[in-house]
């Protein structure tokens, strides 16, 4: 497969087309940001671990009849991704009040949520992805009701397989984020699962200490990030294969650059 023009670069990927316009190649750059792009930094090897752990993470979810993007990884960086209509939404999913919400509703860090909460936020960074309700979803049109009632179903089944699969490797899976797409399979328009899954995503507490495993290490200077999601990764089960990440040589990877502004 031939790669092609860059057709969109975002924060954490760059998409670029492909000879086949039913296709095209998701690449995972180590730039890492937080609160609206206002933090930068470039954390070396950050994209691969990422790669990888999306990858495993969303062939796993196909297994259990989730529908995704991802057709296969091509090498440390970069997927065969299908070619979605990206829903200008992203689905927020909360099993523990942590992070913004607990800034906005006063509720006490840590808090236990009865059941998951879904959060709608607008996919728009000029905006600061303001949070939205489903009636302002069907009242401009970003997505209909069946749709969300389709996302929410999945959704659902998404975060009982994913606390499963964490909590089995010792992760308790505080919140993640979501992306879907709309796409034709045999001749009729479908939503699945896209972007990706990983640690940039999600929040992720060691089951035991609480230690952060996941993007808030960036955002609030706790450092180690790449130890982090590497033992993330370990415990999944994914840097014993032939082909792990000693290539980008992750124990060296705990440097981090500074953009210049």
């Amino acid at each position: 497969m031939k790669k092609e023009k860059k057709l969109y670069e975002g924060k954490a990927k760059i998409i670029y087309a492909t000879n086949d316009k039913n296709l095209v190649i998701q690449y995972f750059k180590d730039d890492a940001t937080a609160f609206n792009n206002q933090k930068k930094s470039i954390i070396e090897g950050k994209g691969v671990l990422n790669n990888r752990i999306s990858e495993h993470i969303l062939s796993n979810l196909s297994q259990i009849g989730i529908k995704n993007h991802l057709v296969k990884r091509l090498n440390m960086r970069e997927q065969i991704i299908k070619l979605v209509e990206i829903i200008p939404i992203e689905f927020i999913i909360r099993n523990v009040a942590t992070g913004s919400i607990t800034k906005r509703l006063g509720i006490e860090d840590g808090t236990v949520l009865k059941e998951p909460l879904i959060e709608y936020c607008l996919k728009d960074d000029k905006l600061g992805d303001p949070l939205i309700s489903e009636e302002h979803i069907l009242a401009f049109d970003w997505a209909s009701k069946t749709e969300i009632d389709n996302v929410k179903k999945m959704i659902l089944r998404i975060n009982d397989f994913m606390i499963g699969m964490f909590r089995g490797v010792g992760i308790k899976l505080i919140d993640f984020k979501l992306e879907f797409g709309r796409i034709k399979i045999d001749g009729k328009n479908e939503v699945i699962l896209a972007d990706e899954i990983s640690p940039d995503t999600c929040r992720l507490w060691d089951s035991i200490t609480e230690k952060k495993l996941d993007k808030d290490r960036f955002r609030k200077d706790l450092g180690d990030l790449i130890p982090a999601y590497t033992e993330v990764a370990k415990r999944l089960g994914i840097l014993h294969e032939q082909s792990n990440i000693t290539a980008v040589n992750v124990t060296n990877l705990s440097s981090v650059k500074r953009k210049k502004k």
